[in-house]
């Protein structure tokens, strides 16, 4: 994909909206490491830099450093809080640690410069500060063009070398003009094109699969979640019945999944292949989350190796690997947060040229590329669901038996939430099945079995998610009926926390 605008990363909460917002402009943006080289990015030419935030000081001595060489590219960059911080120490200016840290809403005051970064922006507006150091002085060539009652340089810039910083956060909601800031940076500073468009990433994935096929055949994993499925019509419109798509059954679906799946793919050539003993054999006696998903991701390279055998040379294998499944990964330079099974667990030895048209976008912008290529709704807005499946939702070893107990449970969630019309208001609902018992009181009789956690989020592109406010009374069906009709469980809890701290999937 074509660099638009480079985010650099110091560790920012809010580093990947940052990227969102840009792109929700139309303006293709990606996310690298924050002590990416000035060579490197010089390479790749992206007509933006933007400094993001971070939990760090600028004073210490271990804190995320940029190259100073960076702002002399001559291309524009826009540093945000700490991205702010960074850019004034080494241009020389006066950075020194706040009095009291400032948290929230902020009244700013803009200066009447005609600056274009603050273009059209309210002289008076409520700006989100998280910081605790601050600029008190900007660097030589800048002029202060905002301040609040606590931050003397709440923005700044430097016309001459189209350096420009903000202290607050225009990213986030909390921040009423917040995306002027963007819009004044990538439009009338950048002149960014608005070329971030589905119909653009359509053809831009097309030609890639075109490109990596030649004259040769492929298999796309298929899974019959959005991603695969968007992948699937991508590669079909640029190779046709040369296309092969292969859902592997790793014993660790949903109940009635593969006959959703095939329905839902007759028109192309479709084939299931039953795994799930190879899967649950490698799986035996593992415990630890990266482990599992480690090894279904080989499991998974093997099971199309064996098609690949069966079925003819198809040295090309297509996956719907999405940008958070790259991020989460530890891609870009970013810490592992888990290994996706499709990027991380990948074995080295593999003996498939691996294609992935949908690498750069996140699941909301999945979803929209879908509905550019008229996908039906029921595929475009189905919730996601995980490559590894039920495996990454029971803690501990996975055996047939929790299996069953997790597959009926997981299947009364997710009929009481279509049964409530909730499917389009929650990204995703499911059980979890723990790995310990509870004491509990059935029939007069004493219980010794599993705790269920039923979770629910809502969530844009998966990068972040809240916890869902379901009814009482649905909770209480829910619960009602688990414990009623799933034998071994007599506890049922519910997930209230949020992406971050915690991550959507238990493991």
């Amino acid at each position: 994909m074509a660099t638009g605008v480079i985010v650099l990363d110091f560790g920012a909460q809010y580093n990947q909206l940052i990227a969102r917002r840009i792109r929700e402009l139309e303006v293709f943006c990606e996310v690298l490491p924050g002590n990416t080289p000035a060579s490197r990015l010089s390479e790749l030419k992206p007509r933006a830099i933007v400094l993001s935030g971070g939990p760090a000081s600028v004073f210490v001595a271990d804190a995320p450093k940029v190259d100073p060489d960076v702002f002399a590219l001559g291309i524009p960059v826009l540093g945000i809080c700490y991205g702010m911080q960074l850019m004034a120490r080494v241009l020389g200016g006066v950075v020194k640690a706040a009095d009291g840290r400032e948290y929230g809403r902020a009244d700013m005051t803009r200066m009447d410069h005609g600056a274009p970064l603050l273009e059209g922006i309210p002289e008076k507006s409520v700006v989100w500060m998280s910081h605790g150091d601050l600029v008190e002085a900007p660097p030589p060539g800048f002029e202060i063009l905002a301040t609040t009652p606590r931050t003397p340089v709440a923005a700044m810039g430097d016309w001459s070398r189209n350096l420009w910083a903000v202290q607050y956060h225009p990213e986030v909601h909390h921040t009423k003009a917040g995306l002027e800031v963007f819009k004044n940076f990538l439009y009338r500073i950048v002149g960014a094109p608005r070329d971030w468009k589905p119909a653009n990433v359509i053809q831009a994935g097309v030609d890639q699969v075109r490109r990596a096929v030649g004259q040769g055949q492929a298999l796309i994993a298929l899974s019959g979640g959005v991603d695969s499925a968007v992948a699937a019509a991508i590669a079909r419109q640029a190779i046709g019945e040369r296309l092969t798509a292969v859902l592997i059954d790793h014993g660790l679906l949903r109940s009635g999944e593969v006959d959703e799946v095939r329905r839902a793919f007759r028109d192309i050539d479709f084939r299931v292949v039953d795994a799930h003993k190879e899967f649950l054999t490698a799986l035996k006696g593992v415990t630890d989350p990266e482990a599992k998903r480690k090894i279904i991701g080989r499991e998974f390279i093997r099971a199309f190796e064996r098609v690949q055998a069966d079925i003819g040379p198809r040295d090309v294998l297509i996956q719907g690997t999405v940008y958070p499944d790259v991020i989460e990964s530890g891609g870009q330079g970013a810490h592992t947060i888990k290994s996706h099974h499709n990027v991380g667990g990948l074995p080295d030895d593999m003996a498939f040229r691996v294609v992935e048209p949908l690498r750069w976008l996140f699941k909301d912008e999945v979803r929209r590329v879908g509905e550019g290529l008229s996908l039906p709704e029921t595929l475009v807005w189905r919730q996601p669901f995980p490559g590894p499946g039920l495996a990454v939702r029971i803690i501990g070893e996975v055996t047939e038996a929790k299996l069953a107990v997790l597959r009926r449970a997981d299947a009364i969630v997710r009929e009481e939430i279509r049964r409530a019309g909730l499917e389009r208001d929650v990204w995703q609902a499911f059980a979890v099945l723990l790995d310990l018992r509870s004491v509990g009181v059935m029939g007069d009789a004493r219980t010794y079995g599993y705790p269920i956690v039923v979770r629910a989020v809502e969530s844009l592109d998966g990068m972040t998610a809240d916890w869902v406010r379901l009814p009482y009374d649905l909770l209480d069906t829910m619960a009602s009926r688990i414990v009623g009709e799933v034998p071994g469980v007599n506890r049922v809890v519910y997930d209230v926390t949020s992406k971050p701290p915690s991550t959507i999937e238990w493991e």
